[in-house]
């Protein structure tokens, strides 16, 4: 069995290979964005394509995506999607279609490695590996407010956006990071399922949910 892995984090990356080479894999290629992961898929034709939910240039869905072109382009690669939390959006965008040889799973996965292992070489073979998370979430959630996904430090910054404040501004209340700023508004752009567009539009509709105007 034969696999190409994108992963921008070359930690996990190493990992990944690591553990997919125990499983029996042979990693033909190992990228840190979904264009090579394409270009990988390509070329090499693999039974398995295992890749970030988020990767470069702007983490927010370009595995998602990848993802869905792989399984449309080069339907007998298996896909397993990894996340760092559960991201109900994609999930759901992935499941509407066809599940066989789809995994989805959170990240803290890849520590149980015989679990993981397991995963992999089901959805390899034709099968289906969902996260419980993801499919605890998919249920509890499908019909909730979209705010009650937030965590308390989403809402923080929800918050802090809603009185005008820029990433700058709400990084110094917060005493956080920019980038840390900037990675929690993904997540409530996300979150609030807000349709991809223009950021400033995407933040205004963010800040007039959160004001339940929408």
């Amino acid at each position: 069995m034969r696999a190409v892995i994108a992963e921008d984090s070359v930690l996990l990356r190493v990992g990944l290979v690591r553990v997919l080479e125990t499983a029996g894999f042979e990693v033909v290629a190992e990228t840190g964005d979904a264009e090579a992961l394409l270009a990988a898929v390509d070329e090499h034709r693999p039974d398995l394509a295992v890749l970030d939910v988020r990767m470069p240039p702007g983490f927010q869905d370009e595995g998602v995506r990848a993802a869905l072109a792989v399984r449309a382009q080069w339907p007998r690669t298996a896909v397993l999607l990894l996340s760092q939390y559960v991201e109900e959006r994609y999930a759901t965008d992935l499941l509407t279609g066809e599940t066989a040889g789809l995994g989805y799973l959170l990240k803290q996965r890849v520590a149980d490695v015989e679990e993981f292992i397991e995963a992999v070489r089901r959805v390899a073979a034709g099968g289906t590996a969902l996260d419980p998370q993801v499919v605890s979430q998919l249920l509890v959630r499908r019909h909730s407010d979209p705010l009650d996904r937030l965590t308390a430090r989403e809402r923080e910054v929800l918050a802090a956006m809603a009185e005008g404040r820029s990433n700058a501004g709400i990084a110094e209340r917060l005493v956080v990071s920019e980038s840390a700023v900037a990675k929690h508004i993904n997540n409530i752009l996300a979150k609030l399922d807000l349709p991809r567009a223009d950021a400033d539009h995407r933040r205004v509709l963010a800040v007039l949910r959160f004001l339940g105007v929408a």
